[in-house]
This record gives C-alpha cells, structure tokens and sequence, in this order.
C-alpha cells in the first residue's frame, strides 16, 4: 500500500529527476499526472510522445502556491476574488506572460494554471523551487491511470514513480476561464 504523504527521499529523488530533465509520474487529487520541468522542452516533448498528445493542444502547469506562477501569468483583467474563490483547486486559464513558451501554451493566448493541496504536488513544488508540468497519465483517448497497474500498463517502468496515494477526488479538476468566469469542463 502507497504511503498517504510522500517520504522526503523520494521527494528529493523527484526534483533530482525533474531537474536532469526527466519525466516523473505522480499522485494527484483524483488521478496519476505525468510532469516535467515546464523550461526543458525535451522533457515535455517526451510526456506528449508518451500521451500521443499534439503540442498545439497546450499543457497545463501545477504548483502548490500561487506566487510560485505568477512568471507565467498576468493579473491584467482578472478579479483577485475569482483567484481567491476557486484556488487552490479549480485549473484556470489566466492570460499567458511572454515568458511562457509555445511548447507549453500551444496554439493558445492563455495558459492553464492549478494550485494543488495534494501533499505530493505541495512537497514536489515546493523543493523544486516553483511550477511543474501537469497532465494526467495517460495516452490520448485512455482513461486516467487511477492506479499503478493503470499506469504500468499504459507506460511500462519507464517512468520514475513518486510513491504515494492519490487523493479522494473522482473527476480531473475543474477548468474555468479567469477572464470571463466560463466553465470550461465541470
């Protein structure tokens, strides 16, 4: 059985991971991501690779504070009470800064940013010194590894796996527009 919170260790051995540019698997609150160092464009060439995932689709990025993403978004037009109202939690699509590259906006203007409480995505963050990739473990078309046999079977041992539970979540994350407070998946 996973450990709930993730042995200070294998943090380390994580961020030590994400900072050679590689990809790691991870609890998330409802399901395993697939993350990376969201400046090494080969490490999220290799999670899309992985998925079958087109890069014009954009990526969404995670952290465990918001301050820790504040390079890669602006402010300009969006109400600090929606921010307060549905963060941590809820991803949101902030207008982008132009320190965001394409690889991880796609074809879009905007970029999609989630604050997590999940102890794994806290920890990660927070040693790693900021934001990660974050996108769910799976290829395109698939469901969502839920568990490690999922995801094994999806990607074989190839990937280093931070050991720890998922969170109680069932469904991905809610996604809404910052700009104009649209849903944008429930």
């Amino acid at each position: 059985m996973l450990p709930r919170h993730p042995r200070r260790q294998d943090i380390r051995r994580g961020v030590a991971h994400l900072r050679r540019g590689g990809v790691i698997a991870y609890p998330t609150e409802g399901v395993w991501g697939l993350g990376c160092d969201p400046r090494q464009r080969r490490a999220l060439r290799r999670i899309l690779a992985l998925k079958r995932r087109p890069q014009h689709k954009g990526i969404l990025l995670v952290a465990g504070r918001a301050a820790d993403t504040r390079r890669y978004w602006s402010a300009q037009g969006i109400d600090p009470a929606l921010l307060a109202q549905l963060w941590p939690g809820t991803t949101l699509v902030l207008p982008a800064t132009p320190k965001v590259p394409f690889w991880i906006r796609g074809r879009h203007e905007g970029i999609a940013v989630r604050i997590s409480t999940h102890p794994a995505i806290v920890a990660l963050s927070h040693v790693f010194g900021g934001t990660m990739v974050s996108t769910s473990a799976n290829p395109a078309g698939q469901q969502p590894a839920r568990d490690l046999r999922t995801l094994y079977r999806y990607f074989g041992r190839s990937l280093w796996v931070l050991p720890a539970r998922l969170g109680g979540q069932r469904r991905p994350s809610r996604i809404v527009d910052a700009r104009s407070g649209r849903i944008l998946r429930e």
